[in-house]
């Protein structure tokens, strides 16, 4: 997992799409069902740990355009 599309697509694979049409409020939303997956034992700890990271990251990049 490298991208935010890579997170994108894993939790595509739950059946899970995001879509709100704000970035921010989207990527927020995906550390929220990553966080859930999670919890929940659906997903393994590396892949949580880096979609955690990868989704801090481009909400970063978010915070610094404005």
């Amino acid at each position: 997992m490298n991208t935010l599309y890579d997170v994108q697509q894993l939790l595509k694979s739950f059946g899970i799409v995001i879509y709100i049409g704000n970035r921010q409020a989207d990527i927020e939303l995906m550390e929220t069902e990553i966080r859930e997956l999670y919890q929940s034992k659906l997903i393994e700890t590396q892949d949580y740990q880096m979609a955690i990271l990868l989704l801090r990251q481009e909400l970063q990049k978010q915070k610094e355009k404005g």
